[in-house]
């Protein structure tokens, strides 16, 4: 097959749905299909050519600095299409190109695939309009672009499903996840993470992995951790990640006077972030917003037990009292899940091995497999 990918975000650019995009690409390439990408460029970044990955021309984000708003214009796009010789689209985005996508699926009589990979309506606040407003309105838009344009819409959690639901959305939606490469982080050094950054070896290191913005709740995190760092001795938080509230997350450490108890490493390339998985001893997910998680099912490929709020991916993600905690939303619950975990020893080193095993569960490959049985099933069967 033949499929395009339209998405407003893609590499050098860091998130879950970039991450989803690559790991699909990846896996359908090697089973001989061709991927075509259609994103934006990064006029701040340096972006080599690659094959097949067509770049719009983008302007910075005048909030998000480091995310690009591509132009959906493109004169070349049709003929593009044309000599291509698409079999399908799947788009990433309900808006800019998402909806070029969406277009040049009705014009050219291709199925439409969407993944609703995001909560749209919890990223408002880095929207120029009132809260409120903005969420009534993403909420209208993303439920609109599903039942106009889409053949079938992927959710990549049951709860994320459920939501679509409650949103209004009328077209067939089916749960397909992302997973994780089981094998990527198989050669991670745990040495890495101490040695690099002068941690004492006695610590037990407290990992999370994601973007720093309000979306994540990351002042949650830090302050339930220095709520655990007063009952547990030699715990260190690690930080992988950047965004707009490195700075303010930066006064709240020192505010609660864990300056040396807690490391901000900024972006790290793949291979280092697999370092950090490594060289870890626990995973810690404050987000309220994940509609899947896969940084979970990463830290389970190497062991890592994970503490997480209960809410959509991640509570799908956590299987509670075998490889991890679920919590509830308050820091005192999360600060105990913390110290029980590090308390327990034999809790723990269940779970490690639990964590482990349950990895497998989330391959990329065979979810790469349903999706593409999925594109058959839509290619076979037009409207």
């Amino acid at each position: 097959m033949k499929i395009a990918f339209f998405t407003d975000s893609f590499r050098p650019y860091t998130s879950g749905v970039v991450r989803s995009i690559e790991l699909f690409a990846r896996e359908f390439t090697a089973r001989g299909h061709e991927v075509f990408i259609f994103g934006p460029d990064y006029p701040l970044l340096h972006c080599p050519p690659e094959k097949k990955v067509f770049r719009f021309i983008s302007i910075p984000a005048p909030t998000m600095p480091d995310f690009a708003l591509p132009i959906p214009i493109s004169i070349n796009l049709g003929p593009t299409i044309r000599r291509i010789g698409l079999d399908i689209i799947h788009v990433h985005s309900p808006f800019l190109l998402g909806r070029l996508g969406a277009r040049a699926a009705r014009r050219y009589k291709l199925p439409l695939v969407f993944t609703f990979h995001t909560l749209y309506d919890q990223y408002v606040h880095y929207l120029p309009l009132g809260e409120e407003p903005a969420r009534r309105l993403v909420r209208s838009i993303s439920r609109d672009f599903c039942n106009k344009y889409c053949r079938l819409v992927i959710s990549p959690s049951r709860t994320v499903a459920n939501h679509l639901r409650t949103l209004g959305v009328k077209v067939p939606v089916r749960t397909i996840p992302t997973g994780v490469d089981l094998n990527e982080f198989s050669n991670a050094d745990p040495r890495w993470l101490k040695e690099s950054y002068n941690l004492d070896n006695r610590s037990r290191v407290l990992l999370f992995v994601g973007r720093l913005g309000k979306e994540k709740n990351v002042p949650f995190l830090i302050k339930a951790f220095a709520q655990a760092a007063r009952t547990v001795p030699n715990i260190h938080l690690v930080l992988v990640g950047k965004g707009p509230l490195k700075s303010q997350l930066r006064q709240l450490v020192r505010e609660l006077e864990l300056d040396g108890k807690v490391t901000f490493t900024g972006m790290l390339n793949r291979k280092k972030v697999a370092h950090c998985y490594a060289g870890a001893d626990l995973f810690v997910f404050p987000s309220v917003t994940e509609t899947q998680g896969l940084v979970i099912g990463e830290a389970k490929t190497r062991g890592l037990p994970t503490i997480a709020v209960k809410a959509f991916g991640a509570a799908e993600m956590v299987k509670h009292m075998e490889d991890g905690l679920l919590t509830g939303p308050s820091i005192n619950s999360f600060a105990e899940a913390i110290i029980q975990l590090l308390q327990e020893d034999h809790l723990y080193q269940k779970m490690r091995k639990k964590a482990r095993e349950n990895a497998t569960l989330y391959s990329s490959s065979h979810f790469a497999g349903q999706m593409l049985a999925t594109y058959k099933e839509l290619i076979a069967n037009p409207v």
